[in-house]
């Protein structure tokens, strides 16, 4: 795609968000009631949004024009933040984590993958170098720590001697068998031979009768394989099948990949010559205008001398540098200006942006020439307009020292005045008792390394193990489908359990977009810490990883199996909580990582368990969450298979969203299948019945599926593969040993989290009561409790 075709995306994406914009305003001004209605327009002011966003986000990876871009990703991040507004505010409506939009896609004429919210590229392009500095630094770490990183992926058992012996006489037993078998075969061969050539120089009588023989059994093959190839190409007709090549990578898009990659060069090269031209165009301005500016401005200055004096018979005051200078006076703004803006701001805090975007928009880009800028470089016009403001305003400061001095010197010489003392002390009072208010806060906030680098911070962390290298996995190959019934259950009062593609929109949501970007961090809605609950084999680790790897964030491991024996005592638990933080702050974006979290909060600690204190964080991770502010891009993850096993209010405090991580349904285990099965290198045919395999695997996790498909798909398997056909029947073999899980287990997830704060709101919506009903029966039973309390 040509660069004019993504301007011209770009103009008609800027287009659609300004008309969303406006409506967006007028149904803020009508109040409604209607909850459906409501929620109605939440969804579709949330689904086009998610629309728009796609189509910035292309926009911005693949346009050059270095201040199109600065535009772009302010809008951006605009959309994301109020993306995530809309969200939290359907998740306070709904009283869950999961919608479903069937109907209103169905009336967009959208499909549900549309919907699906993709992972900004620049969130790594733009740290690239440092991510990659990083994991040298890192891999260094573990090299010289003696920890190998191979052996953390792939780990290697040892096995006793006896058994390695008999394992080696096995496999050599095996080799002389198929020796030995091999040479019977050639020696029956060769018997078969002989007596072939006996009978054969007997003359055959019927040759007439033996080539009408041949004739059929050729006809007969040849029919079969026309009849075969009708059956595909109906198939592919039909859009049962894919045509052919359809999985292999066509010219046109390795033609495309590798434009990319030189779009890509020319941006930033675009970009070094627009950063070079702001230094270089503003030294130009100073030199050519800046005498000009200062005498323009010490004209204007005069004039407003001259202006007072005449009507109010007196000089002015001229304003202190901190009102802002002589700037004020000839400022536009008046009070009521000023009070109409406050009035008219909206509650959503991206919304401002977002319109200043598209004004930006329209004053600048919307009816300009650009013929003469072909290859999309920077436009000098654009930065001389910017630098001659900059260059005003130091300007602006030089000359009122100098005026304010011509001003006294008027006072004096016209009006006889004085300089009046200035009663400084109570402002130095107050600025004395300011500075003695932070002294006492930096106090109470001790750096307990104050005397220690960030880097030798980061390599303790490492040879402990708290910092960890977190796997290359891309949420994408996070497989799944979608839910297609959610509404319709939903209408019947049945809650669905969520779709995996549910799951993945949420961990890029409440993780990957805030960690991503600093400015929807800082703005959106807060989401300190999340817990992934599921039960076994269903990708929760698989999540932590993903979220790492797609923001190039740091992972810390603080499982109580992982820190147990480590810095002992309370004050070596202090130090640790401390460093982990600390580097955290300083190399932000970072994971904290509870895996297992349920042992933390354990209701009874095991026997088995109760010297490694499983329980050590309990304390100290509520107040570590009151720590962390919007400016600190650190998300804690925990992971749990057991969340019964924990003290459910406890449990709920720390962790602020909670999402249920299903087993797959049929629709994400037919996509599993099909892409594992690929992707270890087998091939699909019409032997292998994909659907089957879904059909009968129900209850089995991912995690299942990729371990049977590794053992079935041996090097000596995929081999064998152009003369036998993988079929459904090996896969379930090797399935048939493992236990799934069952839909108990699952009920039991859904059972704990009708518990939780969310849950409990949500079921009390349902049978008809509402969140506020469920505020107050909490606050009465508490005071029946507390009489009750005092009675005894």
């Amino acid at each position: 795609m040509s660069n004019a075709m993504y301007n011209k995306m770009w103009h008609q994406t800027q287009e659609a968000l300004s008309a969303l914009l406006d409506k967006e305003t007028q149904k803020m001004i009508e109040p409604q009631r209607n909850q459906v209605l409501i929620f109605q327009t939440l969804a579709t002011f949330y689904i086009k949004y998610v629309q728009i966003f796609r189509n910035l986000e292309n926009v911005y990876d693949q346009i050059v024009h270095p201040q199109k871009r600065i535009l772009i990703r302010k809008v951006l991040d605009g959309v994301m933040g109020r993306i995530l507004e809309l969200k939290n505010e359907m998740v306070e409506l709904e009283l869950t984590e999961f919608h479903y939009f069937d109907d209103i896609l169905q009336d967009l004429k959208l499909a549900p993958q549309q919907l699906d919210i993709p992972i900004p590229k620049y969130f790594l392009k733009e740290k690239l170098e440092v991510i990659k500095g990083r994991e040298k630094i890192l891999a260094q770490i573990l090299a010289d720590s003696g920890i190998d990183t191979s052996d953390m992926k792939y780990p290697v058992k040892g096995i006793p001697f006896d058994e390695a012996v008999k394992l080696i006489q096995v496999a050599e037993r095996a080799r002389q068998g198929r020796l030995r078998a091999l040479f019977m075969k050639q020696i029956y061969l060769q018997e078969y031979r002989a007596k072939q050539s006996k009978m054969l120089g007997k003359k055959v009588t019927d040759t007439w009768a033996a080539a009408l023989r041949i004739q059929k059994v050729w006809r007969r093959f040849h029919q079969y394989k026309e009849t075969e190839k009708l059956r595909e190409e109906e198939m592919i007709f039909l859009g049962m099948n894919p045509p052919p090549l359809f999985n292999e990578v066509s010219a046109t898009v390795i033609q495309a990949e590798k434009v990319d990659c030189l779009r890509n060069e020319v941006q930033i090269k675009h970009e070094e010559d627009y950063r070079e031209a702001l230094v270089t165009i503003k030294n130009d301005l100073k030199l050519i205008e800046g005498l000009d500016i200062k005498e323009n401005l010490q004209d204007q200055i005069w004039h407003w001398f001259i202006e007072c004096r005449n009507l109010t018979g007196t000089f002015p005051d001229y304003p202190d540098i901190e009102e802002g200078g002589s700037a004020i006076i000839f400022s536009n703004k008046t009070i009521q200006q000023e009070e109409d803006e406050k009035w008219k701001m909206s509650p959503s805090l991206f919304l401002p942006a977002m319109k200043e975007g598209c004004n930006a928009y329209r004053e600048i880009w919307m009816k300009k020439d650009e013929s003469w800028n072909f290859s999309q470089d920077y436009d000098p016009e654009l930065i001389k307009e910017e630098k001659r403001k900059e260059l005003e305003s130091e300007i602006r400061v030089q000359v009122d020292e100098l005026m304010r001095q011509e001003l006294k010197n008027l006072k004096l010489a016209v009006d006889r005045e004085r300089e009046r003392p200035v009663k400084a002390g109570k402002k130095k009072d107050k600025k004395g008792k300011k500075g003695k208010k932070k002294e006492k806060k930096a106090k109470k906030d001790k750096d307990l390394t104050a005397d220690r680098t960030i880097e030798s911070l980061y390599k303790e962390l490492v040879e402990e193990g708290l910092l960890i290298q977190a796997l290359k996995v891309n949420l994408s190959d996070y497989i799944g489908d979608y839910s297609y019934l959610g509404t319709t259950l939903r209408q019947v009062s049945i809650e669905p359990m969520p779709s995996l593609l549910d799951v993945r929109q949420l961990i890029t949501l409440y993780g990957i977009w805030p960690l991503g970007s600093a400015a929807v961090h800082e703005k959106a809605p807060l989401v300190k810490s999340l817990l992934l609950a599921g039960p076994s084999g269903v990708g929760k680790k698989m999540l932590v990883h993903a979220i790492c790897t797609e923001t190039g964030a740091n992972l810390f491991n603080l499982s109580s199996s992982n820190i147990a024996g480590k810095y002992p005592g309370k004050n070596g638990l202090q130090m640790m909580l401390h460093a982990v933080f600390k580097v955290a702050r300083q190399l932000q974006p970072s994971v904290v990582w509870i895996e297992d979290t349920e042992k933390t909060f354990y209701k009874k600690v095991p026997n088995a368990e109760k010297m490694n204190e499983p329980k050590r964080l309990k304390k100290h991770l509520p107040q570590i969450l009151k720590l962390l502010k919007p400016d600190d891009r650190i998300l804690i993850v925990g992971t749990t298979r057991r969340p019964f096993d924990a003290e459910l209010q406890s449990f709920c405090k720390v962790y602020q969203k909670i999402i249920l991580v299903p087993r797959p349904d049929y629709a994400s285990r037919y996509v599993l299948w099909k892409q594992i099965i690929e992707r270890n290198g087998g091939v699909l045919t019409s032997a292998l019945n994909v659907s089957c395999l879904a059909k009968v695997t129900d209850g089995f996790t991912q995690g299942h599926i990729v371990e049977v498909v590794k053992g079935v798909l041996t090097d000596q398997r995929i081999r064998q593969q152009i003369h036998k056909p993988l079929t459904a029947v090996e896969f379930i073999m090797a399935i048939a040993s493992m236990n799934p899980v069952y839909k108990e287990e699952e009920e039991s997830f859904k059972n704990w989290y009708a518990k939780t704060p969310l849950g409990k709101k949500r079921a009390l919506a349902i049978t008809g009561g509402s969140a506020e009903k469920a505020k107050d029966k909490g606050k009465r039973k508490g005071k029946k409790e507390k009489k009750a309390t005092k009675k005894k």
